[in-house]
C-alpha cells in the first residue's frame, strides 16, 4: 500500500508527525510489516526523535543551526533567502527516508520515540511524504 500524506504549510521547527502516520499503520495493516516514509522534498527532513520534553526538539534546532549558519559567504545558492541553502546542507545531514517495522498493526517506536517532520525553511511549505506499507 502506497499513499501520500499531505502537511499544511508550517514554519521552521521540528514538527511531530507520529499520530498521522499511525493512523495509516492501524488503517492498512494489522499484523506484522514494515513502514518506509520518504520526504518529497530537499530543504525538509525526517526524523525519529524523542516526542516527551520539547526543550529535546529546541536543543536539536539550536545545534543544527549553529553547525549550518545562513548567510555564509561560501553558498552561492541564494536566490530563494538565506535560509534556502542552509536548508538543502541540514536537510543532507538528517533523513529523508525512515523505515519502521511494525509489530501487531504498531509501530515499532520505543515508549519517547515519535517520528518528525523537520521543517528547515522559514517561510511555510506544503510538504508531501510518500508511505510505503508492507505486510507480511
Amino acid at each position: 500500500m502506497i499513499k501520500t500524506i499531505n502537511l499544511p504549510p508550517r514554519g521552521r521547527g521540528l514538527i511531530e508527525i507520529t499520530r498521522e502516520i499511525e493512523v495509516l499503520v492501524r488503517q492498512y495493516c494489522s499484523g506484522t510489516g514494515l513502514c518506509t516514509l520518504a520526504i518529497q522534498h530537499t530543504s525538509a527532513s525526517l526524523l525519529i526523535q524523542e516526542n516527551a520534553d520539547p526543550s529535546a526538539r529546541k536543543d536539536l534546532e539550536n545545534w543544527l543551526d549553529r553547525l549550518v549558519p545562513e548567510n555564509d559567504p561560501l553558498y552561492t545558492h541564494t536566490l530563494e533567502g538565506p535560509d534556502d541553502m542552509p536548508a538543502h546542507i541540514k536537510s543532507m545531514l538528517t533523513q529523508t527516508t525512515l523505515s519502521i517495522p511494525v509489530l501487531d498493526g504498531k509501530l515499532g517506536l520505543g515508549t519517547w520515540q515519535g517520528i518528525f517532520l523537520w521543517e528547515h525553511r522559514d517561510q511555510p511549505q506544503h510538504r508531501h511524504i510518500t508511505l510505503h506499507l508492507l505486510n507480511d
